[in-house]
């Protein structure tokens, strides 16, 4: 499948740069399973949930994952952590004036020293002088993806994070949960809808686009996850009652379909590097809320694998047109599988 498929102009002015003054003032597109179209605003979602059904939140916490500094010499630095990964070593992405070296010495944030130790794939490894999340929280900046052009402020503090974020790891928000508020998880749990959480930190790999010309050739990145034994619960019994399975963002199906790759849903804890691309046989998830992603991206292949191509594709052009709020900051879309 040519990647040229999942390509699309999108006017600048519709990339969001900042959130809503309020968390579900959102506006909502829904594709339903007949492949119509509906204009509704995000607070209208816990109508279109069934008793029956089950919520699943991905309650990654978003760490403070860019770091500003520079070498002894005084060339700037830039190291967003990807992953750490012992107390005092990250694997990070970085960027400088000249490329980096095993044995280069860094000067990072409020004067913490560090050293190159080698490269691992597109990633260095990176020792620190203190603990990396002891640094990252004191010095770190919220790791805003690229096309929001504003330094991090104290909104994005916030608002950059969902109001169910427990479990630091994520060096990305997973932003379909960005649009709810603890009013809107209430008014779904007063439905009897019962809601159910799973864990996927977010790489920064979810910002890279598909390098090469066709979809069969990309290969994810690796991110940690975990599904437990009461969210496995949770699920089965709301099949059991004839519910459905709505994943809030494009991680949580990605978690629940890794944890289903055997057949059945079970338990598990890891990682992942499933791409799910047209074709792509659910096991699990029946309904996607996620927000409007980034041309020949994975997640845009991902929704084109649980709608359709051409459904998005028209999804896409009528959101345009229509001027829907583009990307991390922007509005919402539900999409039901069709039948």
């Amino acid at each position: 499948m040519r990647l040229s498929a999942f390509d699309y102009d999108l006017p600048e002015a519709l990339v969001a740069q900042h959130p809503a003054a309020e968390r579900a003032q959102s506006r909502l597109l829904h594709l339903d399973a007949s492949g119509a179209l509906h204009d509704r605003r995000f607070l209208e979602l816990p109508t279109l949930i069934a008793p029956q059904d089950v919520v699943v939140l991905n309650d990654t916490r978003v760490i403070k994952a860019r770091l500003l500094g520079h070498k002894p010499t005084g060339g700037k630095v830039e190291v967003f952590v990807e992953r750490i990964v012992a107390e005092r070593e990250a694997l990070a992405l970085a960027r400088a004036g000249h490329p980096l070296k095993a044995g280069h010495r860094l000067v990072l944030g409020d004067g913490v020293e560090a050293e190159v130790l080698g490269r691992e794939d597109d990633l260095f490894r990176v020792r620190f002088a203190e603990p990396v999340a002891a640094v990252l929280e004191r010095c770190g900046h919220v790791p805003l993806p690229p096309y929001i052009r504003h330094p991090d402020d104290a909104q994005d503090a916030e608002r950059y994070q969902t109001v169910f974020a427990e479990k630091p790891g994520a060096v990305a928000a997973p932003t379909a949960g960005l649009h709810f508020d603890h009013a809107m998880l209430d008014a779904i749990s007063a439905r009897g809808t019962a809601v159910a959480r799973v864990t996927l930190h977010v790489g920064a790999g979810t910002f890279q686009p598909i390098r090469g010309d066709t979809v069969e050739a990309h290969r994810m990145h690796a991110e940690r996850y975990e599904v437990s034994a009461a969210s496995v619960a949770a699920i089965e019994a709301a099949r059991a009652r004839g519910g459905r399975v709505l994943a809030v963002g494009t991680t949580v199906l990605r978690a629940l379909e890794s944890a289903a790759r055997g057949g059945a849903l079970r338990a598990t804890a890891g990682e992942t590097d499933l791409f799910v691309s047209p074709g792509f046989e659910f096991r699990v998830v029946d309904r996607l809320l996620t927000n409007f992603h980034l041309p020949r991206s994975s997640l845009l292949v991902l929704v084109a694998a649980i709608a359709g191509l051409e459904p998005i594709r028209r999804a896409y052009a009528h959101a345009i047109a229509e001027r829907y709020r583009f990307y991390s900051y922007g509005d919402a879309m539900l999409i039901e599988r069709p039948a």
